[in-house]
């Protein structure tokens, strides 16, 4: 007979069973879900990254102008030198991976400082499960750039890769 009637501080608009939407129902996000929120939003942007190896092509320059100057003297020291630039640049450049598939094969200790520095980003959103979360963030162009430039900055600083966009 009451049920027309509202009570002070009854909740409104919810249905039976639902949930109260607050920062106490969410479930906590493990970092294998998080990882595959940025996959989404990277490979939206098709992000790829070249990972510099310049360790690499310092031993590859450094060998071979060392094997000149054994080989040729002064002037092949200095051919080699050149030659060993120019193979030790080819060598480290041009390697781009999609960045989804470089933040599957992060070591977990990396994967965590990435899910840290994204929790920080989605803090403040009202989520009950990762399957929500993620149409929050792929519905929001803001949410997408934020994650977006701190993955960004994560892949040059980190990992020291070139970013690249496919269009």
């Amino acid at each position: 007979m009451l049920q027309g009637l509202l009570l002070p501080g009854a909740p409104m608009g919810r249905e039976e069973g639902d949930l109260p939407r607050t920062s106490a129902s969410k479930m906590p996000l493990l970092v294998r879900e998080m990882m595959n929120l940025l996959c989404s939003i990277s490979e939206k942007r098709k992000m790829k990254a070249a990972i510099k190896h310049s360790g690499r092509g310092a031993l590859v320059t450094g060998a071979v102008a060392f094997v000149g100057g054994l080989v040729g003297g002064p002037p092949g020291l200095a051919v080699g030198g050149a030659v060993g630039g120019l193979l030790g640049a080819w060598m480290t450049s041009g390697q781009f991976k999609p960045v989804p598939q470089i933040l599957m094969e992060l070591p977990p200790t990396e994967q965590q400082k990435l899910f840290n520095e994204a929790s920080a980003i989605i803090r403040h959103l009202d989520w009950t499960d990762a399957v929500q979360l993620t149409t929050l963030v792929m519905g929001s162009e803001i949410l997408q750039q934020q994650l977006l430039g701190m993955l960004v900055n994560y892949v040059s600083k980190e990992l020291q890769a070139e970013i690249q966009y496919d269009d």
